[in-house]
């Protein structure tokens, strides 16, 4: 490993001043919201086109070690949070050092199973740092500064959050029955028999970040997606605050589709039904764009006309990997959201 060099950044990164596109050549503001790697691949992509960057983070997660922090600590489960702040990390020795620091998961010896076994380090850190500040967005800050990340995460509401949802359940016989399913990481792994038909945000009242409804407020773009679409992308839009700022701030909005519509949350539903999924969450929703790979939409002429009841022009663009997996290439990624933002400078 390269000797790390440069100054050590003790203070966080003070915040960049916003200004609208356009304006003395300046980049495009840009919120960003998902969770984990859907989001990541959103991040990895738009630090390549700006500066002015915030990620804003679901905060529902109850699985692994964010779920077993959140119950014990009783704080916002942090992993999706360490993911953001990774793929935001500065492309430096010092920052590429962080980012596997971060990333690192404590294992234990084969027979043996201690406190730390899966944790990650950098779910520790950010805990720590939530402890020793007593505010979120403070400890997100410091965490950022140390990994030279390039841009902003916080998280979308100031409360860990539950999400439910009603699921149709194929039973032994091939019959349907309604069952409620309760917590992110039993509803994204539903299985593959059954129907997410609604969800729904615990408590319905929470609180969202005011830091994170300013950054919507100030954006020139907020880009939704990609992600796991009931529990990574429509969570934001179930937060009322939330949903009533990204309805209402004059930037631009693109919705990122996912690589794959066949997932455990979203089997049997297609490009167009993962649209009209959104719009039953937030009817009052509009978007500029949707951008999605053309090999993902099996009907264009019906995906087109979901995306026209959001109010959208689809955008189409291999913005996937090479090696055939779902997973997008940050470039190609790239390249597609700098030809939506030139398309729609005024």
């Amino acid at each position: 490993m390269a000797i790390l060099t440069g100054p050590l950044p003790l203070v966080p990164v003070p915040g960049t001043s916003r200004s609208r596109t356009g304006e003395s050549g300046a980049p495009p503001s840009v919120v960003a919201l998902g969770g984990g790697h859907g989001l990541s691949a959103s991040l990895g992509a738009l630090r390549l086109l700006t500066t002015e960057l915030t990620a804003i983070v679901t905060v529902a997660d109850d699985g692994g070690s964010s779920g077993r922090l959140r119950e014990e600590f009783g704080v916002l489960p942090p992993g999706d949070l360490r993911m953001a702040l990774a793929a935001l990390c500065d492309d430096t020795d010092w920052g590429r050092t962080w980012r596997d620091v971060m990333q690192h998961r404590f294992k234990s010896s084969p027979g043996s199973e201690r406190s730390l076994d899966n944790h990650a380090l950098g779910n520790l850190l950010i805990v720590t740092l939530w402890e020793l500040l007593g505010d979120p967005v403070a400890g997100l800050k410091w965490a950022g500064a140390l990994l030279g990340a390039r841009g902003e995460v916080l998280p979308m509401a100031t409360v860990p959050l539950t999400i439910e949802g009603d699921v149709l359940v194929e039973d032994e016989d091939g019959r349907l029955r309604s069952a409620l399913i309760s917590g992110q990481s039993r509803l994204a792994a539903a299985g593959r028999n059954s129907h997410v038909n609604d969800v729904r945000l615990l408590p319905d009242d929470a609180p969202a970040c005011v830091e994170a409804l300013n950054a919507v407020e100030l954006a020139d773009w907020v880009i939704l997606g990609p992600g796991s679409w009931y529990t990574s992308v429509l969570p934001h839009l179930m937060l009322k605050e939330m949903r009533e700022a990204l309805c209402n701030t004059p930037a631009r909005r693109c919705l990122t589709m996912n690589l794959s519509v066949d997932t455990k949350e979203t089997s049997g539903m297609t490009a167009a039904d993962h649209l009209a999924a959104l719009k039953r969450c937030a009817p009052g929703m509009r978007f500029d764009a949707v951008l999605a790979d053309p090999r993902v939409i099996e009907n264009g002429e019906q995906f087109e006309e979901a995306a026209g009841e959001l109010g959208a022009r689809v955008v189409f663009g291999r913005v996937g990997s090479s090696g055939g997996r779902p997973v997008h290439d940050p470039l190609r990624l790239a390249s597609a959201y700098h030809d939506i933002f030139e398309g729609h400078k005024d």
